[in-house]
């Protein structure tokens, strides 16, 4: 059975698991020590109001009923973190990517990671 994610502490472990960003969406998936396949997803007010929000997460969970019980990973969370071209963007085409960031991350293939960026207020690189 899959299950949801709904403590944060479960998005921030997912966080640091592989990583496949699409234009619609990015995947984080990370192994969850045999708690079973687990989703979670999250879009921020970036995106847009609650009605876009909101349209967003339904596609977002009618893509993952599809496709995680045949394409899952067993035993992984899966987190799908919504970007701002994912509301207009084709239901078919983000299905087809859906399938290709899920299996990328089954290789065990993640993007290259743009580094920890440093805190917004960060006094590194000002002259004193």
């Amino acid at each position: 059975m899959i299950s949801v994610l709904t403590r944060r502490a479960d998005f921030l472990a997912a966080n640091r698991g592989l990583r496949n960003a699409k234009a619609g969406f990015v995947l984080l998936t990370r192994p969850n020590g045999g708690e079973g396949m687990r989703y979670g997803i999250t879009v921020t007010k970036k995106i847009g109001n609650a009605v876009v929000r909101n349209r967003m997460k339904r596609r977002f969970r009618e893509l993952l009923r599809a496709a995680l019980p045949e394409h899952g990973l067993a035993d992984h969370d899966h987190v799908l973190i919504g970007r701002s071209g994912g509301v207009e963007r084709d239901f078919q085409l983000m299905q087809g990517e859906l399938l290709d960031a899920l299996e990328r991350a089954r290789a065990g293939r993640s993007d290259p990671g743009r580094g920890r960026r440093p805190r917004r207020g960060s006094r590194s690189g000002k002259k004193v």
